[in-house]
């Protein structure tokens, strides 16, 4: 047996863990009319399969008409939800994976618009930051039908075969109640002492334990400390926390620090990338120490040895990777098999949880088949036909394309203009906060490195380079170049600079900048980041009614936190409609879609950030050399059938482009692209 104190089991109540390892209640939005149908379950068989000791659904499951979904949740609400949890949990238990569920209302933390339209509930009267809905002081009625909502919802989750369930207290309508910030009531349920605020979480822990038993798995996932003035101190939680064990009523804790009702607040509570790794683990290991209690926790654990720490010292007794079975859910697999090395590494993007902050589904910047587990698969499959695949651009897309052909057999050649492979995210990963952004491009060399994937570094491939190699499937993937032409002009202007310039330091900031942005996108901020930390005063211009739109939520947090005390200002719903020299000066006219105003505005220095366009010369001039002149199936693509197009018979090569040498788009776009093309090729 192993001594991986990872590897262990855990007993909880009657319930036999096989390991330490588990994912954490998160709702990817992946529901089907509030149903948690196939790719739901498919997504959690997933990781099932892959040896996770214990799978938490939903990141919440509403148990009321007036907590409407705005993440896309499961309605627990609905009796029809019981026959998909069953489907779930079979397939979750098939593989001796254990399942529970997070059950909710979400209180102020929704609005009125969605679902039923009705107004949303709370112990404030404010409103939540986050999702602007004021909400309705709640009465004693409304608190009598959310507790009796509670009840019928843990039943049907204990009726579709789940080991358990944990309540959400922190954000969410039963912490709004127990937090000092967020309870305007008097009487029974009123701010005025702790034993009144925590009342209604344990009306509902006893009428849960009323309806389910007392062999039902039953925890909290609540904050200990909201780390904010006025909140719930860490001498409160730990009060708290021996309180809940106390009542003998719950089966495990799981701790959080901190609040989620703002993007910041969020971002400490779940950190992302370049902040620091466990920051709330040692505080979880705190309150084990004082109740005894089995608990959970997760917080940025992305990373076996911190994972293995946690329950080696003794802090948790389950510890949850959840973003990290995201970038790759065959972690617990690759442990027990001494694959380490080979786990492919969440980064900290948190392309997934912004994503559904945005309202869409969870989706992990460089792992594609998360979410898509229908439909892409997780673990390559061999070719029936060794074939020589010509990659051309080592960039996310080309070294996605090449650990694929790698890993289907075929003989693979990649060539590369720079000396380093990486192509935009080696950019990216300037700036100190996003340097885990290059475990992208590490993680791919070494699966080539391990499949013998041939790189020709520092080459400008021409086409006869490319037919030397005599291929039978050519991928170009050379990416692109920043546009400088501006929309309204049509032309480019030769007195601008990118935000490249600026970041790769070859263009040094000047004393003002404009930084006129038309992507919204990570690299116009990047680029204010670095000028505004060299001493530049910084305008960020966007003719769009809101600034970097594309970066999201809880990415858009550190940014804010450089640039705020910095001379810097944000400028929305104006135009750039040309740069002129006059002098030691630059005269930018700016104007505005919204009217015929225009005026004339003086800097330094200007800055486009306009998206990319495809470095394709090397395509077109293998187009009318190629079998299929470059044409894509996109039926055949879509249903995962290979690319069988034939318009000229005499061409020796299939030639396809991914990535930005098709359009500019994102790193996850450029991996999809590859993963999709090549797992049939």
């Amino acid at each position: 047996m192993s001594k991986d104190p990872l590897l262990q089991t855990y007993q909880l109540k009657h319930l036999t863990l096989k390991n330490r390892i588990m994912t954490t209640s998160h709702e990817p939005a992946y529901p089907e009319d509030g149903m948690p149908k196939d790719r739901y379950r498919a997504y959690h068989e997933e990781r099932a399969k892959a040896g996770v000791a214990l799978t938490m659904t939903a990141g919440s499951a509403a148990v009321s008409k007036d907590s409407p979904p705005v993440f896309n949740n499961i309605l627990a609400y609905k009796d029809e939800v019981v026959p998909w949890i069953q489907n779930l949990t079979d397939g979750c238990h098939e593989h001796g994976c254990a399942v529970m569920i997070q059950l909710t209302h979400l209180g102020r933390r929704t609005t009125w618009n969605k679902g039923d339209w009705l107004p949303s509930v709370s112990s404030s009267k404010h409103r939540e930051p986050a999702h602007r809905a004021f909400p309705k002081l709640i009465e004693d009625w409304d608190i009598e039908r959310i507790i009796t909502d509670f009840a019928d919802a843990a039943e049907r989750m204990k009726a579709g075969g789940m080991d358990g369930i944990e309540l959400q207290v922190y954000g969410h309508l039963l912490d709004q109640f127990w937090s000092p910030l967020t309870n305007d009531l008097v009487g029974p349920y009123g701010a005025d002492t702790l034993e009144n605020r925590m009342r209604f979480p344990m009306d509902v822990l006893g009428a849960i334990r009323k309806r389910v038993g007392s062999e039902f798995i039953v925890g909290f996932r609540y904050t200990a400390d909201e780390a904010q003035k006025g909140g719930i101190t860490a001498e409160d939680g730990l009060k708290i926390s021996k309180t809940l064990a106390d009542t003998g009523q719950l089966d495990f804790l799981n701790v959080v620090r901190g609040r989620i009702h703002t993007d910041p607040a969020m971002t400490e509570l779940i950190p992302i990338q370049g902040m620091k790794n466990a920051p709330h683990l040692d505080f979880a290991g705190q309150v084990k120490k004082l109740t005894g209690m089995p608990t959970f926790h997760a917080a940025k654990i992305p990373d076996v040895a911190t994972a293995r720490h946690a329950v080696e010292a003794g802090l948790l007794d389950m510890v949850g990777m959840t973003r990290a079975h995201m970038a790759d859910p065959h972690v617990v697999k690759k442990i027990i098999e001494g694959r380490e090395d080979d786990i492919r590494p969440c980064v900290g993007a948190t392309y997934c949880l912004d994503r559904i902050y945005e309202a869409g589904d969870a989706l992990c910047i460089h792992n594609a088949a998360t979410g898509r587990e229908l439909t892409m698969p997780h673990t390559i499959q061999p070719a029936e036909k060794k074939r020589k695949v010509v990659i051309v651009g080592a960039g996310p897309a080309g070294l996605e394309a090449a650990r694929v052909a790698a890993e289907r057999g075929h003989n693979v050649v990649v060539f590369e203009a720079q000396p380093d492979p990486g192509g935009q995210i080696r950019l990216t990963a300037q700036s100190p906060r996003r340097r885990e952004m290059i475990s992208i491009i590490d993680w791919r060399m070494a699966q080539c490195a391990a499949r013998d994937v041939e790189f020709n570094f520092n080459r400008w491939a021409e086409a006869g380079d490319v037919i030397d190699q005599k291929p039978d499937v050519v991928i170009i993937a050379t990416g692109g170049m920043p546009n400088t032409e501006l929309f309204e002009t049509g032309k480019d202007s030769t007195h601008v600079v990118t935000s490249w310039d600026i970041i790769a330091g070859d263009v040094k900031p000047a004393d003002s900048i404009l930084i006129y942005d038309e992507s919204g996108d990570h690299a116009a901020l990047q680029a204010a980041e670095v000028a505004a930390n060299a001493g530049a005063k910084v305008e960020i211009m966007t003719p769009d009614r809101t600034f970097s739109a594309g970066v999201m939520a809880m990415n858009l947090v550190p940014y804010m936190r450089s640039l705020q005390d910095k001379d810097t200002t944000f400028t929305v719903a104006r135009r750039l409609l040309g740069v002129e020299r006059r002098g030691n000066k630059l005269e930018a006219q700016i104007g505005t879609d919204y009217s015929d105003h225009s005026d004339i505005q003086e800097y330094d220095q200007v800055v486009v950030n306009y998206g990319t366009l495809p470095l394709d010369k090397l395509y077109f001039d293998l187009k009318d050399l190629s079998s299929n002149g470059g044409s894509v199936d996109h039926d055949a693509l879509i249903n995962g059938h290979p690319q069988n197009i034939v318009k000229n018979s005499g061409g020796e090569f299939q030639l396809f482009r991914i990535g930005d040498a098709v359009s500019a788009r994102n790193t996850h776009a450029a991996i999809y692209d590859a993963l999709r093309l090549l797992k049939d090729i």
